[in-house]
């Protein structure tokens, strides 16, 4: 019979500890109980964007993954939370907290590849959380996807200089979901009205500078579906740093409900876990946490770079 698991809390999956990425055993044990089917949520971005507020929604929660008010990046590692699926039975839903891209105080962007690459290859949806707009920083700051493909890219093709077209990795990559935060811009080109996903199909479209590009042909290429949702400023910002002790009514009523369109989205559409050949996996299943057995040698080669 299939069991679910009942966290109260997160726990930390992959720990940071001086540079060095660990798994956690605790953290391990409460997977490997799991016989459920699990949808795996990612959320990953720059530190200081509010990644921890969306996933705690996730989880019904208002609080539970850690987020700080300060410019120092709070989340470190991994951190893991096996809810019930709020929309389908016998299936649990895993999310992850990752920790924040760019980190002045880390120094080292290998670790940053490290953490986007395993939330990449872990999850059924991936998310990428970033501020303000959809434009070349945002782009540029995605160059963690290009690290990754190049290294599939070198194993499928090491002969050859652009990105293939390889089903047998985009079979295992996730669903791709980018969200703005602190969107100001009006939804509209030339006058007319355009939807969040067509403003990501545009801003995803190839620009004259080749130079620019290779982001934005790595999100086309790899990722199978892609979706984007845009929240407006939740508050004064002199409260952002109290977000989780706020009702809803202390908030800005169209960022209540885009976060509920958000999390209604994220529920009916994310997909349970495969590995390649349709395997459904399970926390009990040892590749769900073996990101190595999604594409052979991947991971493993691009971890030990």
């Amino acid at each position: 019979m299939a069991t679910a698991v009942h966290m109260p809390a997160p726990v930390c999956l992959i720990e940071n500890a001086n540079g060095e990425l660990i798994v956690n055993q605790k953290s391990l044990e409460i997977l490997s109980s799991i016989t459920e089917p699990v949808v795996v949520v990612a959320v990953v971005g720059l530190y200081r964007t509010g990644k921890s507020y969306l996933v705690n929604k996730l989880a019904g929660k208002k609080s539970g993954f850690s987020f700080g008010s300060t410019v120092q990046s709070h989340t470190k590692g991994i951190w893991i939370w096996c809810v019930p699926h709020p929309e389908k039975p016998n299936h649990t839903l895993v999310l992850l907290d990752t920790e924040g891209l760019g980190d002045v105080e880390k120094g080292d962007n290998k670790n940053d590849t490290w953490i986007f690459a395993l939330a990449v290859l872990l999850s059924s949806t991936f998310i990428y959380n970033s501020m303000g707009t959809i434009n070349q920083q945002a782009m540029d700051q995605l160059h963690y996807v290009t690290e990754l493909t190049k290294r599939i890219k070198s194993k499928s093709a090491p002969n050859t200089d652009e990105v293939e077209n390889s089903s047998e990795f985009v079979s295992f990559f996730p669903d791709f979901v980018w969200t703005v935060r602190d969107f100001t811009l009006e939804l509209e080109i030339g006058g007319k009205p355009i939807t969040a996903d067509e403003y990501l199909e545009i801003s995803l479209k190839p620009k004259k500078v080749k130079m620019f590009n290779l982001p934005r042909l790595c999100i086309r290429q790899f990722f199978p579906k892609k979706k984007c949702f845009i929240f407006d400023r939740p508050t004064h910002r002199k409260k952002l740093s109290q977000l989780e002790k706020l009702h809803d009514s202390e908030l800005d009523p169209e960022f209540v409900q885009q976060v509920e369109n958000f999390c209604s989205w994220i529920f009916q559409h994310s997909k349970v876990k495969t590995l390649q050949g349709g395997i459904i996996v399970n926390g009990a299943r040892k590749s769900f946490l073996s990101p190595i057995h999604l594409s052979s040698t991947v991971l493993l080669l691009f971890l030990r770079e």
